[in-house]
């Protein structure tokens, strides 16, 4: 069993903590890349996830990470003089109302390329045991360093607990997301914590809301937004009151630069404060995997950009 390597402070969530002391935090099982493609099928039918370990080249993953915030070098967002690979903060939280650097990079040929390199597609091609598809809407999210906590407690200020098919109801249930870490990324910094055991709650949720909703229009149903959702189409913020309410754990991980955790749709997850004591500045990328042969949400066929509602 890989086991929780001892945490100096407790986590924090969008102001809730979360602390080791409760018994609801558990180590994410890690997976090695090069196992053979039935083992990683059964373990994501199983887990709801496969951590793979050193999936991509590091190198080319930090290259990536350095395209990243260079493109921020004169925005005021990184310290004066550092390298911009290490993504030292600079403690200016105005410097982060910049979104269209961050527009302008999730287009870029090499942001594409890397999402699209033969490997990754080659991967999913054997998973799904069909010709792949990647989604057009691909995210790219930085979270900086936050030491205060002090703050509004339930105010979302990183991602709150949620499966995918809540933002993915146009399609099918078959698509997968890959999560990758964009640089080493050690719990302090607050990568993706996983619901230990929850895409079996996840699929009864949905189940839930399809009866729940059934009145409403076809796109009123997809829509995350509607009004039987809670706003965002969270399924909570508080996540240590989620993990005692089902009586579960949050799987936790120190990720390194080349790792990548696929999940399933009806997965529940979250991220936690960045605290790092370097102030370093989190970053990775969320893209998503189907086979060809199944059902498009034809809303991921457009590029994402902040607040469309998807």
């Amino acid at each position: 069993m890989h086991l929780l390597r001892k945490l100096e402070k407790p986590l924090f969530s969008n102001g809730y903590a979360l602390s080791a002391e409760t018994n609801r935090l558990g180590a994410l099982n890690p997976t090695q890349a090069n196992l053979p493609i039935e083992k990683i099928r059964e373990l994501f039918a199983l887990q709801g996830y496969v951590w793979l370990k050193g999936f991509f080249d590091k190198a080319e993953v930090l290259l990536l990470r350095s395209r990243f915030f260079n493109a921020y070098k004169n925005s005021g967002l990184l310290q004066p003089e550092s390298d911009p690979q290490e993504g030292f903060f600079s403690g200016n939280s105005e410097s982060e109302n910049n979104p269209k650097i961050l527009m302008e990079f999730v287009r870029t040929a090499a942001y594409e390329a890397f999402c699209l390199q033969p490997k990754l597609w080659q991967f999913y091609d054997d998973l799904f045991q069909s010709p792949s598809y990647l989604h057009k809407r691909k995210i790219v999210r930085y979270k900086t360093p936050d030491h205060s906590n002090q703050l509004l407690k339930g105010h979302p200020t990183t991602t709150p607990a949620h499966y995918d098919l809540i933002y993915l109801r146009g399609g099918n249930d078959k698509v997968v997301s890959s999560w990758i870490p964009l640089g080493d990324t050690p719990i302090e910094m607050g990568g993706l914590v996983y619901l230990e055991g929850s895409a079996l709650l996840g699929k009864k949720m949905e189940a839930e809301f399809a009866i729940n909703n059934k009145n409403l229009s076809p796109e009123e149903r997809i829509s995350a937004y509607n009004k039987n959702m809670t706003e965002g189409g969270w399924v909570g913020k508080d996540l240590g009151a989620m993990a005692e309410k089902f009586n579960t754990r949050w799987l936790v991980a120190d990720y390194e630069a080349g790792d990548m955790v696929i999940h399933s749709p009806y997965m529940i997850h979250a991220a936690t404060d960045n605290v790092d004591a370097m102030g370093r500045i989190r970053l990775s990328t969320d893209i998503r995997y189907q086979s060809i042969r199944e059902e498009l949400d034809v809303r991921w066929e457009n590029h994402w950009t902040l607040e469309d509602m998807l």
